[in-house]
């Protein structure tokens, strides 16, 4: 499984609004030039965001986007999920039944199921509150006079 630019930039698009909710409602040219991603580009991963309910959008002179969720609620699954349409390590386990003509003599199935699972229980397990706690405690222990 690699993840696209798509879904890491959309977990950068979430972070930066995590990072910034005191804010109210920021532009998307305002992350973009934060995050030295494309505007353009954000613009394509915007919309799937919002259509799951994740981002609330506002339009108009002080528009722009802010997380519908607390960041401590937002999980780096749920993210990827939204951007990479599945998290599967193999393609037969795309779908919630699987189609493969062998998957009932399959010796290697199981092996990809606790892939599966181990993958997003870890990526479930981390919100975006998680990782900017992290981010901050160790550029604070990087401080030094």
């Amino acid at each position: 499984m690699k993840i696209s630019t798509k879904g890491r930039y959309a977990l950068r698009l979430m972070l930066d609004l995590a990072e910034n909710q005191k804010d109210g409602f920021i532009a998307l040219k305002d992350i973009a030039q934060r995050q030295n991603i494309s505007k353009k580009y954000l613009e394509q991963i915007v919309p799937l965001l919002n259509k799951s309910g994740i981002l609330i959008t506002s339009r108009g002179y002080q528009g722009g986007y802010r997380l519908a969720k607390r960041p401590e609620e937002c999980t780096v699954g749920d993210i990827l999920r939204i951007t990479e349409g599945t998290l599967a390590p193999v393609a037969c386990l795309d779908t919630a039944e699987n189609f493969c003509e062998k998957a009932e003599s399959c010796m290697t199935l199981s092996v990809w199921k606790g892939l599966e699972k181990a993958i997003n229980e870890y990526l479930d397990s981390i919100t975006l509150q998680n990782i900017i706690d992290t981010h901050h405690s160790r550029t604070a222990d990087e401080y030094s006079i």
